[in-house]
């Protein structure tokens, strides 16, 4: 299937769960997220609310069969192999950018990325008290981070 397919092209709102968009209809993140079985799904959920509730043109999506979050394009997608936490890899679409000379400009006072590349880093939680902490930090680097994608 194409990655058009994939996409969802209007957000639902995070806490409810509307109609399905028809018989074709690929995959909902609600669906995805309702049949998943992992250790840290709720810090999964909560970490998508901060994320969808960071910017109303966020949308998201299923790909590389996980939530992942877009503006124009994807911009952040789960790691859900992670063990000892969750784990979001912020990017700027499936190719690398080598145009971005030193890199991207993000304040990040509380140290939340790692980065990976020049146009790729990290994000990690431990834990809810670890998302309760640096929950406000984190919508400040999404909101950084979606100005560059």
């Amino acid at each position: 299937m194409s990655d058009e397919h994939h996409d969802r092209r209007t957000r639902k709102a995070p806490r409810t769960k509307s109609a399905k968009r028809g018989a074709s209809a690929p995959e909902s993140v609600e669906d995805f997220l309702a049949s998943l079985e992992h250790p840290f799904k709720r810090e999964i959920l909560a970490l998508r609310r901060i994320i969808l509730g960071a910017d109303p043109r966020i949308a998201e999506g299923i790909k590389w069969n996980a939530p992942s979050f877009r503006t124009e394009e994807y911009f952040a997608t789960f790691q859900l192999r992670a063990k000892d936490g969750v784990q979001i890899i912020l990017h700027l679409g499936a190719k690398k950018r080598d145009n971005l000379g030193s890199g991207i400009d993000i304040a990040d006072p509380e140290s939340l990325l790692e980065w990976l590349a020049t146009d790729r880093a990290s994000v990690r939680f431990r834990d809810m008290k670890d998302i309760d902490a640096k929950g406000s930090a984190f919508t400040s680097v999404i909101r950084q981070w979606i100005q560059w994608v």
